[in-house]
């Protein structure tokens, strides 16, 4: 009788205690990440009223931030995959602690900036590693809600930021802001100490008595007989190593490079810019970001009904209806005069922009590619967004100057609309496959796939 796998014996887990653990200290990282990287949106609204600080500074600042993730996307997946999960994710936590604690000194907005690029490294390698070693832990019944539920936690990360500004910056000035985000960052680091390894990571790295060993303690905690019998069609393609330059995902990493170019258009070249755009059209600092507070609401929101719909309708059905809607409701933002009307919209753009950030980002994305090389293969999809990232707030500074909002934001829509094209026509649905099927299905239908791989499946 063969032997099963510990990706076959994690499948079948019912959810379990050490899967909420998990959930809670990745999320938390998660939530610091986001924490850090959205108190741009409150802060450089605050230095720009202050004259300590211009737009295009400001657009300096967050590119500064966009290269350092860029940098840090790449770390995280070479060292995700060569020296495992765990080592990668505690390594950023200390980068972006340490380093976000440090801006809150600086003495100039290009000493600020210099700081800010060593912050975006390790909150680069958060994103990419906190959401695949996710996908690696939980069984596919519940792979995309909980993907949802902890892109949730992030979320949160931008209303915190926004709402914490609000009160912080007006009594104790936005330095305070970077202190907050570095000591959480610093604490989640030693609470996530013994978050253990990657099982998948080590069975595929030939540490199999190690894996074992987790998948025995998890088990631990439910009867063998609450454990599903393993499935036949869950069983695992023997494999082997796989060099991503031979095996060529060519359309999972176009897919993937897309949706991120689309995301990081939405985020960095409408949202985090978007109290920057209030308080240049003269809204009072704290009145532009006490309608931010009510739009950042959409943050959580959009990620909550992603957990209650990826794994009910589908990623594709789910990608392509948020990316319709937000094509329509954008532009709709930009053209009305009511502000009551456009916080509004406001919210249900940033609801449909987080909406697509939890299935893609957190679920569709890393379910893409195999265990040996996910980490890596989804920092180069990461890649393409970071790079977006770099320019897309002068971009928009460009546009909102020759066209107004309107200009931003028909972009966004546009960019919307081609992703929703390129999922309905090229995308495979992933939803309720284990990884591993997952991964011999991509292979089996890749031509650019070793035929040794393809004949193994």
């Amino acid at each position: 009788m063969q032997t099963a796998t510990v990706s076959q014996r994690l499948d079948r887990l019912p959810i379990l205690p050490f899967h909420k653990r998990i959930l809670m200290l990745v999320g938390a990282g998660l939530f610091f990440d986001a924490f850090d990287i959205y108190l741009a949106n409150s802060v450089l609204g605050a230095l720009v009223q202050d004259g300590w600080s211009t737009v295009d500074k400001n657009a300096a600042f967050l590119s500064a931030t966009a290269f350092g993730m860029l940098l840090g996307s790449v770390m995280a997946g070479i060292l995700g995959d060569r020296y495992g999960r765990k080592f990668t994710y505690q390594f950023n936590l200390l980068v972006f602690g340490l380093s976000s604690i440090a801006c809150a000194f600086m003495p100039t907005m290009e000493w600020l900036i210099g700081a800010r690029f060593v912050t975006g490294i390790g909150l680069g390698a958060e994103l990419v590693i906190g959401y695949g070693l996710l996908s690696e832990f939980v069984p596919p019944s519940h792979r995309g809600r909980w993907a949802a539920l902890l892109s949730c936690i992030a979320q949160f990360g931008l209303f915190a930021a926004t709402l914490t500004s609000w009160i912080v910056i007006p009594s104790l000035g936005w330095r305070a802001m970077f202190i907050i985000a570095g000591v959480g960052g610093l604490i989640v680091f030693i609470a996530r100490k013994n978050i253990p390894e990657s099982p998948r990571w080590l069975e595929r790295n030939g540490k199999q008595a190690e894996a074992d060993a987790i998948v025995t303690k998890i088990e631990s905690e439910t009867s063998v007989g609450k454990l599903a019998p393993i499935a036949p069609s869950q069983e695992a393609a023997s494999l082997g190593k796989i060099n991503p330059l031979a095996a060529r995902f060519h359309k999972p990493l176009a897919i993937g490079a897309v949706t991120q170019i689309v995301q990081s258009a939405a985020i960095y070249g409408f949202i985090a810019l978007l109290p920057t755009f209030l308080a240049k059209q003269g809204i009072p600092i704290n009145k532009s970001l006490g309608q931010s507070v009510l739009m950042t609401f959409g943050g959580p929101a959009g990620a909550l009904a992603a957990y209650f719909l990826t794994d009910r309708i589908g990623r594709k059905p789910a990608i392509i209806g948020a990316s319709v809607l937000g094509a329509i409701i954008g532009p709709c933002f930009a053209l009305v005069q009511s502000q009551e009307i456009a916080t509004a919209l406001g919210f249900l753009m940033f609801g449909l922009v987080y909406f697509l950030v939890s299935v893609i980002q957190a679920g569709y994305l890393p379910e893409l590619f195999p265990t040996e090389v996910r980490m890596r293969l989804t920092s180069w999809a990461v890649i393409a967004g970071r790079l977006t990232s770099i320019g897309i707030p002068f971009v928009s500074v460009y546009l909102v100057q020759s066209g107004g909002l309107l200009a931003v934001v028909g972009t966004v829509a546009v960019l919307l609309v081609v992703q929703a094209v390129m999922i309905a026509t090229l995308a495979v649905e992933t939803n309720r496959k284990s990884l591993e099927e997952i991964e011999a299905d991509t292979l089996d239908g890749s031509s650019t796939a070793p035929a040794a791989h393809r004949k193994a499946i």
